[in-house]
């Protein structure tokens, strides 16, 4: 899996961010504040190969629905392949920059969590914006968005949309990474 994670990096290095998956120290501690008892939605953005999918897949309840949007059709067909008897997960092709339109064309109720992937340093701006501009929408003043980036700066990016940020780190990561816990408040 890591030769095909490096290849896709390879020929789409904006959108893949990273030359291997995160580890799972790091997918640990990206769910660790996820109240699974309560969460009836979590949606993933850009999940790759599945790491953090994996431990969200692992711990939810049977009436808790995860949607997955990847928009690498490779790393897409293989979680598909990998959760297709799962009936609470659902795996979207699509961009998290469509998240408005997808919420509404599936009529996706609001999420509890939205944990994400996604390069914020490597996409370009319009998009990261947009991104972070309709996820803060969809999470409203309840949901909790969690993401992690291997430096901090798009930090005051992510706080133009969200007030309160909570960050850590995980060194048991290549490179290391921080984890951004992110809500609006009221």
């Amino acid at each position: 899996m890591n030769l095909l994670f490096l290849k896709e990096y390879i020929k789409d290095i904006r959108n893949v961010g990273a030359i291997a998956p995160s580890s799972r120290f790091l997918a640990r501690k990206m769910v660790k504040s996820i109240d699974f008892d309560t969460a009836k939605v979590i949606i993933e953005y850009g999940p790759g190969t599945g790491v953090f999918t994996n431990e969200i897949a692992g711990r939810i309840k049977p009436d808790t629905t995860l949607i997955v949007i990847e928009t690498n059709p490779i790393f897409y067909q293989k979680l598909c392949e990998k959760y297709e008897s799962r009936k609470n997960i659902e795996i979207i092709n699509a961009s998290a920059a469509d998240i408005h339109s997808l919420q509404k064309s599936r009529s996706l109720p609001a999420p509890d969590y939205i944990i994400s992937g996604l390069p914020f340093a490597a996409l370009p701006a319009h998009v990261s914006k947009k991104i972070l501009r309709d996820t803060s929408k969809l999470l409203g003043n309840t949901g909790e968005f969690i993401t992690f980036q291997y430096t901090l700066l798009k930090k005051p990016l992510l706080n133009s949309y969200f007030n309160s940020i909570v960050v850590s780190r995980e060194l048991r990561n290549i490179p290391p990474a921080y984890i951004l816990r992110c809500k609006q408040s009221e």
